[in-house]
């Protein structure tokens, strides 16, 4: 099985002089192609700092982390940003759609600097559009359609240059339970149709059960894993809940 995501003994320390803040200790962890994988704990835990540092928004104090076998530790700015643009896709809670371009131009985004003839660029919008329901609204801006549809067109945006990792910042804490199903649904179907790869950071255990496995942070460190297996979603969803009642973390308690 293909190895996505390697961390290794990854420690962020923020503060000096005597005053400091561990948010990881030596956390280590591993992804392989077409996981779906979440991560809970309570507020403060450290999930945001591990997702950033995997994300190449923030560096580690010490550790690694490899991407498809790429060490992203000491690379240069201008490297990091071609390798977010070509290996990365990105989910946030707050959409970052721009209303000044309609659900199809924030789509093409990450494509604009790809050297594809048009039909090419067409076929992948349609493509990614399907899977995620939002055909019908490619023409509308982001302020005539519902937080699901601009959310379910993030989504699309994340995935359409084919990254090789997805990341995930709460993407349902802004969407009511139907639309938050949806796009659990689309992405379970992604990760398990198409090998997509996927690290999602949730407070939600509602999301948390669509995950193949749920990873717990407690003050920095690894609490506890959970592996879904032949396990159906509810009984997971009671197992998260059970976890995240031992950690002292709240959590979305709707099935």
């Amino acid at each position: 099985m293909k190895t996505i995501v390697e961390v290794k003994q990854l420690k962020k320390v923020y503060g000096a002089k005597g005053v400091v803040f561990t948010a990881l200790d030596h956390i280590n962890l591993t992804i392989h192609e077409g996981e779906f994988v979440g991560i809970m704990g309570p507020s403060g835990a450290g999930k945001s700092t591990l997702l950033n540092m995997i994300a190449t928004i923030d560096q580690p104090t010490s550790g690694d982390i490899t991407i498809e076998g790429t060490s992203i530790i000491n690379m240069k700015e201008e490297q990091l940003s071609s390798f977010r643009r070509d290996k990365l896709g990105f989910i946030f809670q707050d959409y970052n759609l721009l209303d000044t371009l309609t659900v199809k131009e924030n789509i093409l985004l990450p494509l604009a600097l790809a050297k594809m003839n048009v039909k090419e660029l067409e076929q992948r919008v349609q493509n990614v559009a399907e899977k995620f329901g939002i055909t019908s609204i490619l023409e509308k801006y982001p302020y005539q359609v519902s937080g699901g549809q601009k959310q379910r067109t993030a989504a699309a945006r994340a995935i359409v240059a084919n990254p090789s990792l997805i990341l995930a910042d709460e993407p349902t804490g802004a969407l009511d339970s139907k639309s938050a199903t949806d796009l659990m649904e689309s992405l379970t179907d992604l990760s398990e149709q198409e090998k997509a790869t996927i690290l999602m950071v949730t407070h939600d255990a509602f999301a948390a059960s669509y995950c193949q496995r749920v990873i717990f942070i407690k003050d920095g460190k690894l609490f506890t894993e959970l592996v879904k297996g032949n396990t159906s979603r509810k009984p997971f969803f009671q197992k998260i809940l059970d976890v995240l009642s031992a950690l002292g973390g709240g959590a979305s308690d709707v099935i």
